[in-house]
């Protein structure tokens, strides 16, 4: 009887809780949904009609959706790589004794901190500025042309930015995960003749398995609606060359006032992160049963 009581007990305070996730996430996907069926334009107001599934038509047969997709699979694509292999890279010189090494932990994390507008308004006027930026004062000193990152290469400098400020969260998940390897595995493996690449790739690698892709699905699921690095440096241009997903959404909705259009955006993009998202959860079941 007590442990009925202490269950429905729990189970009252929990409720609160949980009925405002259910509002806070369903209210707004019930009205995305809604708006996605109807010719809504914020500049005709009053004149809202049923369309059906003619949004996603629309939004679907738009020729910028073809280039935001592939940006959008691009930059998780590139993002990813640089974090994990980055990542690791960076654990493993972390996890080694030396002075200072709480400070150079704590200052390696500190970018994931900082706020998306701030760091890429950094690396837009401080660092890849063609006339005020560092990297233009580094090819200048070596008698090369300075680069205009952001007009010449915009997605692979927007890859940059993101990674930079994803970094410091895969390396301190790998870095978690490297902290609980067995000493004695790798002592015994040196006993053994094994060298520092086979205890790394058949020792060191296994074991970060379960903390990789962990980092490759919370990242991933992020990933997909990056939009304040692109809004600051690249305005989705030039062109369509830096858009994705998320921007044109908004390209939809806040520039051509578009809602209907948008919504049914909105209702793919989830979709499609849905998607990626059972996708890399059922690689990372699999990879927990082995």
């Amino acid at each position: 009887m007590a442990t009925l009581h202490t269950k429905a007990a729990a189970r009252a305070m929990m409720s609160p809780a949980v009925i405002l996730l259910l509002i806070w996430m369903a209210v707004p996907l019930a009205m995305t949904l809604y708006f996605s069926f109807l010719r809504y334009n914020l500049l005709m107001p009053g004149m809202e009609e049923y369309t059906g599934f003619l949004n996603y038509e629309f939004f679907l047969t738009d020729p910028a959706f073809p280039i935001a997709l592939a940006n959008t699979l691009m930059l998780v694509g590139g993002v990813l790589l640089i974090t994990v292999v980055g990542g690791v890279f960076l654990a493993i010189l972390l996890d080694q004794p030396f002075w200072g090494q709480g400070i150079v932990r704590l200052l390696a994390i500190a970018p994931f901190f900082v706020m998306p507008t701030v760091s890429a308004l950094v690396w837009k006027n401080m660092l890849m500025h063609p006339v005020n930026g560092l990297f233009a004062w580094i090819a200048r000193s070596f008698g090369a042309e300075p680069v205009d990152w952001l007009s010449s290469m915009p997605l692979f400098s927007i890859i940059i930015i993101v990674a930079w400020a994803w970094l410091p969260f895969a390396t301190l998940i790998i870095l978690t995960a490297l902290q609980s390897l067995d000493s004695d595995q790798k002592e015994a493996a040196e006993m053994d003749g094994a060298g520092p690449v086979s205890i790394f790739l058949h020792i060191t690698l296994p074991h970060l398995a379960r903390a990789l892709t962990v980092v490759i699905l919370i990242e991933t699921i992020f990933l997909l609606s990056v939009f304040a690095e692109i809004l600051v440096t690249t305005s989705g241009g030039p062109g369509n060359a830096s858009t994705n997903i998320a921007y044109l959404i908004y390209t939809q909705a806040l520039l051509q006032f578009d809602v209907g259009t948008a919504s049914a955006g909105g209702v793919v993009a989830v979709i499609l992160a849905n998607i990626v998202a059972i996708f890399l959860i059922r690689m990372i079941g699999k990879n927990l049963e082995t």
